[in-house]
């Protein structure tokens, strides 16, 4: 099934190793650039292959869960922080200007209010939700949510997303490989339902306000 999708992730694992892991981590928790990257599904399959004497030997590499688990647990607490510091220091700057399309400084005050309610909730929440991960810490740093309650939960987030991730896959190890494919999908498509269920939402909610003050054609 992965060479029907033209794209095998366990030997682009076996590929990068450590340093490539730690870096998709890092990037994909607080990089711009790393929205598109494929964290959950990175961590699941090398914990699989942690977990897998043979699939280790097949493909030639070698993975320590102890090793895999801190590193990714490191790369993923310190992406966001510097996600974090990139929103506070640089994202302001651009509701400084007069309001665009993309940046209105209505935008910021609501982000303001939103992480002061929950932003601790939200920074955990995002770790199992892509791209969203990416932008939360930024956003944080944005709305300048204190950066020791940020860490807080930065850390405790790290924690659960990038060693429990790769937990759930060195622990299935070798029974999970013959169904890894489909296994990686599964994660994928719940990891984007919840975002893509709040769109869908808004967008319903939208257009209901939009039908309710619609002016009533005249019979």
């Amino acid at each position: 099934m992965e060479e029907l999708i033209g794209f095998d992730l366990k030997h682009f694992i076996a590929t990068i190793g450590y340093l490539g892991i730690f870096a998709i981590v890092f990037a994909e928790s607080g990089l711009l650039v790393g929205f598109f990257l494929p964290g959950d599904s990175l961590l699941f399959t090398a914990g699989v292959i942690a977990g897998s004497k043979s699939l280790q030997n097949t493909l030639g590499v070698e993975l320590s869960y102890p090793i895999l688990a801190i590193g990714c647990f490191i790369a993923a607490v310190a992406g966001d922080s510097v996600g974090y510091w990139f929103g506070s220091r640089v994202g302001r700057r651009l509701f400084q200007r007069e309001d665009s399309l993309l940046f209105k400084k209505k935008y910021l005050y609501q982000a303001e209010a939103l992480y002061e309610k929950h932003g601790g909730k939200i920074i955990v929440l995002a770790r199992f939700m892509p791209i969203v991960r990416t932008f939360a810490p930024i956003v944080a740093g944005i709305g300048t949510m204190h950066y020791g309650r940020f860490l807080s939960f930065n850390i405790f987030g790290g924690l659960f997303w990038a060693t429990g991730v790769v937990s759930a896959g060195y622990f299935l190890g070798e029974a999970a490989d013959g169904y890894l494919m489909p296994i990686v999908i599964i994660i994928i498509l719940v990891s984007v339902a919840p975002p893509a269920l709040h769109v869908l939402k808004d967008y319903l909610a939208q257009r209901r306000a939009r039908q309710a003050h619609a002016p009533k054609a005249e019979l």
